[in-house]
């Protein structure tokens, strides 16, 4: 069995880091197959049935015009995500396509939370007016035009964000993708393009996050360790860069835990990078063998097990006190955690 690196004193790591990376590296697990639904996921039968919708109010994509769809998207809410799906845009992208092109202000804030509302309560009819009522209206004008229209004329080296298999041509497009099906390898070019999936992985990142930090929430209540565990954006005096955990709190900060999963290797250099700060500001003005917190990292995911120079950094930055979901159980014994523990 390999030695973790929260097992020795921190001057045999400095000694030789090379085989605690990879006992780091032996315990790091990938989750990226397996995804939360989280809330607002939405189902195939509740997307088709906005599809069918649409469909039938265009008389199968033949003819698309704001008076005959905007109706449809007030009594079928969830034909605004298929519309969008058909443009290829994210809200923020067709918020800034209906400014461009109506000048009505169709803030990105107010399409992202349509879009939500909409996900979350795919079967609640839409009562709008006012300027919910004309900024939704710009929107369903926007995707019509662009969607009878087709791709303009571009340069050579240049691609189109129309340049579908289904808008490509405009209407002519719709309709014969609607009435003969997708060629497969057409499909799977598109699916190359877009990600699969990568709307949705973006929606729940934090979700996927929550789970390491219920994992250590779990190890620190059943150990009686009072904690402060922040939230997104929130600013903490003391730190240009608020940590997760603040144990046992804010105003007394003896040990933090900077807990990430990801299955990017850009990202996990970029908290690599966060925890080496958070390092250099526990010992702002202090000796080297006398912190002022512990720092420590919990991690998971394959985008940790890319880097090796970057997981030794992490290591040596944390003095050895880098955690996985497979090691969390000795969170508490190997670290200065097990000073605050009252279980």
């Amino acid at each position: 069995m390999p030695k973790y690196p929260f097992e020795v004193p921190f001057d045999e790591i400095l000694e030789d880091a090379e085989p605690y990376v990879d006992a780091v590296f032996s315990c790091l697990e990938s989750e990226f197959l397996i995804m939360p639904k989280g809330a607002g996921f939405v189902e195939y039968p509740i997307f088709e049935r906005g599809y069918e919708a649409l469909k039938a109010a265009t008389k199968r994509f033949s003819k698309i015009e704001s008076a005959e769809v905007l109706p449809v998207m007030l009594v079928e809410p969830i034909s605004i995500v298929v519309l969008r799906a058909m443009l290829g845009f994210t809200p923020p992208e067709w918020a800034y396509v209906t400014t461009q092109r109506t000048g009505v202000n169709v803030t990105q804030g107010f399409v992202r939370a349509l879009d939500r509302k909409i996900r979350i309560s795919p079967e609640t009819r839409l009562n709008v007016k006012g300027l919910t009522k004309e900024r939704l209206k710009a929107l369903v004008e926007t995707a019509c035009f662009l969607l009878t229209q087709g791709v303009p004329s571009v340069e050579e080296n240049l691609l189109h964000r129309l340049n579908k298999v289904d808008t490509k041509r405009g209407l002519n497009s719709m309709e014969h993708i609607a009435g003969m099906g997708v060629p497969y390898a057409m499909l799977l070019y598109e699916r190359f393009l877009g990600r699969p999936f990568a709307g949705h992985r973006d929606s729940v990142s934090e979700l996927v996050g929550d789970s390491l930090e219920s994992a250590i929430e779990d190890v620190l209540n059943k150990a009686g360790i009072s904690y402060r565990k922040t939230k997104r954006a929130e600013r903490i005096e003391g730190f240009d860069q608020t940590p997760d955990f603040i144990i046992p709190s804010e105003f007394n900060p003896q040990v933090i835990i900077e807990a990430k999963i990801t299955e990017d290797d850009g990202t996990a250099r970029d908290k690599v990078t966060r925890i080496q700060h958070l390092g250099e500001l526990s010992l702002s003005g202090r000796p080297v063998d006398n912190p002022r917190y512990e720092v420590i990292a919990c991690i998971a995911g394959r985008g940790f097990g890319v880097r090796r120079e970057d997981m030794k950094k992490m290591i040596l930055a944390t003095r050895g006190k880098v955690f996985t979901l497979k090691t969390l159980d000795h969170l508490i014994e190997c670290t200065r955690l097990k000073d605050f523990k009252t279980k």
